[in-house]
């Protein structure tokens, strides 16, 4: 009978440990590129041109827009999107002018600019939504000319 000669374990050498660094950081910086690259492509671009003079301005802006006393709540159903905007005591509110975008908070691929038309409690468009969390940035115009700007989240169901 022959017998079977036992195989030494292989050897780990330098050669091994310098793959192994190699592969691993390789991975982690590929991942890194890809994630900037992804990150910089989706970035909308700047809020304002001038952040200084927007800071200068802020506050009137702010105190104009809380003493009109509104209220925003947006909905979504059925190809829907509602706004609803309320003064103090809890009417609906007819503006001089709404612009507004609706789209996801990380990226700017699926923005929509719906046509908001006021039926008489609300400002409603047709829009297509998938579920998940979506933003509307509004502009509304006062009837006095007060300008009125917020971000409202609007979560649609699965």
């Amino acid at each position: 009978m022959t017998s079977k000669a036992s195989k030494t374990p292989r050897e780990f050498t330098g050669k091994h440990m310098l793959a192994l660094c190699v592969g691993a950081f390789g991975i982690i910086i590929a991942v890194n590129v890809y994630m900037a690259v992804s990150a910089v492509r989706t970035f909308p671009g700047l809020e304002v041109a001038n952040s200084y003079v927007a800071s200068q301005e802020f506050n009137a802006r702010l105190h104009a827009q809380q003493a009109l006393g509104w209220s925003v709540y947006a909905s979504a159903t059925d190809g829907h999107v509602k706004l609803e905007i309320t003064d103090k005591d809890g009417n609906p509110v007819e503006l001089a002018a709404l612009d507004a975008i609706l789209g996801r908070a990380t990226h700017v691929k699926d923005d929509q600019t719906p046509e908001f038309v006021f039926d008489g409690t609300a400002y409603v468009a047709e829009a297509k939504l998938a579920p998940g969390n979506w933003n509307i940035r509004m502009v509304a115009r006062a009837k006095d000319g007060t300008e009125f700007s917020q971000r409202v989240i609007l979560h649609k169901q699965g």
